[in-house]
């Protein structure tokens, strides 16, 4: 029977998140605990790197956590961004973040509308003279480096944050009962590992989103109850939902 479902993400903002209908619908108790946090590098870990900000003149965002990293950087190195700077991101919201930092000014950002780097890729390709500096995370693959190369942009990558284990503390290693753990990331299930060392699963079900996540579960050589998204349920919350129907006395 499960009552306590531990989710190793952020709380949702919104009220309206599926989550909720889950907890109320099933009388279940949801806790939101992120197993794992993005930190910024150090100005003296960036220049490890060799490359100069200043020496461009657009950068890609392809997340929040890109922007407050490039701007603390920039800050903490003391340089003063151009006017002229201009701003490629994966989506608006992602574009409309940036005013936390500097002067919306439309003429200066581009956006797409997928979320997809891909579908960012033509607008850059329209101003193909630009220098652009793609902020990343420590934890990354070759694809957007690969698609900037087949249409012929002067681009470079850089590590600007990186994704640490959000250590527990030692009270919360010892009120740890859950009835379901859920996880999103290689990342998540390497911190339960991390800060559980001798993880006992016994009883609890474990869900995961995403093939690499699984695979690492799987690797960690825990048992997987759950395994989302599927052509049914595509979403995290649905997955669950139909687990618990089927599983719910």
């Amino acid at each position: 029977m499960i009552k306590k479902i531990l989710v190793s993400q952020p709380k949702p903002s919104s009220e309206k998140s599926p989550y909720f209908d889950i907890a109320e619908k099933f009388g279940v108790e949801l806790v939101f605990r992120p197993f794992i946090k993005v930190e910024g590098i150090s100005a003296k870990e960036f220049r490890t790197q060799k490359i100069s900000i200043l020496e461009h003149t657009a950068i890609v965002f392809t997340s929040r956590h890109a922007i407050d990293h490039f701007f603390t950087l920039a800050k903490e190195m003391r340089l003063a961004i151009p006017e002229d700077m201009k701003y490629f991101c994966v989506t608006e919201t992602i574009s409309l973040y940036i005013q936390k930092y500097v002067q919306y000014r439309k003429r200066k950002v581009f956006f797409g509308t997928t979320g997809k780097i891909d579908d960012l890729i033509p607008t850059m390709a329209k101003h193909k003279n630009e220098k652009y500096l793609v902020p990343m995370s420590d934890v990354h693959n070759d694809a957007i480096a690969q698609q900037l190369d087949a249409k012929k942009l002067n681009h470079t990558e850089c590590v600007m944050y990186r994704t640490v284990s959000n250590d527990f503390t030692p009270e919360e290693v010892k009120t740890f009962d859950y009835d379901m753990l859920v996880f999103f990331s290689p990342a998540g299930i390497e911190a339960l590992t991390k800060n559980f060392p001798n993880f006992k699963q016994g009883d609890i079900a474990i869900a995961t989103f995403g093939p690499a996540t699984a695979k690492a579960a799987r690797e960690a050589g825990l048992r997987l109850d759950l395994e989302a998204p599927s052509e049914k349920y595509p979403s995290m919350t649905s997955a669950i939902q139909h687990y618990l129907l089927v599983h719910h006395d």
